[in-house]
């Protein structure tokens, strides 16, 4: 700094003034400290800036799968939020294993990063409750924090299985099964209940052998969606639980003699090409709106002792083929 501030012929107060993007600076002065700047290769020492401001101007995201195309507009948009504070964003998969989720979790509050935005992969946070009481913000998405009090921002798991099951029944569908994720994960036992309740509304039976949640892995997926379409009482329908479900289900189906309805949750790739219906999610929306609440937190908007809130999103019923099936015209 001082280099900078002999070069262009201005104080160090003055350096730091335009360096940090602060007001009394004139044009002409700032232009020419910007020039010594660009000419000495000056780099503003952060390590320096957070232990006199205490913020690294940085936030954590730990997502369950970066493959996962679910978790690509949502991190982008939680990283615009970021870069319009000035603030860097640091992202890791928890592979949908809770220790690992733990382990970056806490990792990413050992380097004092401002705060944390967690799509939990376990059912237990109370490992975070030290870090939240020492500051550090922590907005919880797509599913609620476990043992902790914590914002949480989700889409309306519950609502859009019902809306995709009431609407297959509409096209005359009464034996429809569902698949979804394992039950200790949350979006999957409120998919199941919303199902569940679009049968009850309707006054349909449901049976043990329409109803499969665990892994997500091909073989299980396709092990299920064969069983239910075998015995005396096959589905006619299916609602997937979640877009890699949806993924296999696809080709599990195809090539069928007998045509079987289908209702992805979550959009997927080339789905309006494949004619595939899906209730879809606003992935962008969720990363956005739970970003602004850990910014707001931050800033003091928010005051920490306040009660945590969860927000929810709704979903979005996109008919394009797949869900409009009819039954056979013997069931």
């Amino acid at each position: 700094m001082k280099d900078v501030a002999a070069r262009a012929g201005v104080g160090l107060k003055t350096v730091s003034r335009v360096v940090n993007g602060e007001p009394g600076v004139t044009p002409d002065t700032e232009q020419r400290v910007k020039e010594a700047i660009e000419f000495l290769g000056f780099r503003r020492n952060d390590s320096a800036r957070v232990l006199r401001k205490g913020r690294t101007a940085s936030i954590g995201l730990v997502l369950e799968d970066l493959a996962d195309p679910f978790y690509g507009p949502l991190s982008r948009a939680v990283e615009e939020v970021a870069r319009a504070h000035g603030a860097l964003l640091i992202n890791g998969s928890s592979a949908q294993d809770p220790e690992r989720e733990r382990e970056l979790a806490l990792a990413l509050c050992a380097r004092r990063v401002d705060g944390l935005i967690v799509i939990p992969a376990g059912d237990d946070h109370r490992y975070l409750d030290p870090e939240i009481r020492a500051g550090v913000a922590t907005v919880f998405v797509d599913r609620p924090a476990g043992g902790i009090d914590a914002d949480v921002v989700r889409s309306d798991s519950f609502g859009g299985a019902r809306a995709g099951v009431t609407h297959l029944i509409a096209q005359g569908h009464r034996r429809i099964g569902f698949i979804g994720d394992r039950p200790r994960i949350h979006t999957a036992t409120e998919r199941l209940r919303g199902y569940r309740a679009a049968m009850e509304d309707a006054g349909l039976a449901v049976h043990g052998r329409w109803m499969s949640l665990g892994p997500t892995d091909p073989a299980h997926v396709t092990a299920a969606v064969e069983a239910m379409l075998s015995g005396p009482e096959p589905v006619t329908a299916l609602l997937a639980g979640n877009n890699r479900v949806t993924v296999t289900a696809v080709r599990a189906l195809a090539g069928r003699e007998l045509p079987v309805a289908l209702v992805g949750f979550d959009d997927i790739e080339l789905a309006d090409l494949l004619g595939i219906t899906v209730i879809a999610q606003d992935a962008a929306a969720l990363g956005r709106t739970a970003a602004q609440r850990l910014f707001r937190r931050l800033d003091g908007a928010v005051e920490a002792p306040r009660a945590a809130e969860t927000i929810v999103l709704g979903t979005t019923l996109i008919p394009r083929g797949s869900g409009e099936i009819p039954p056979p015209r013997d069931v």
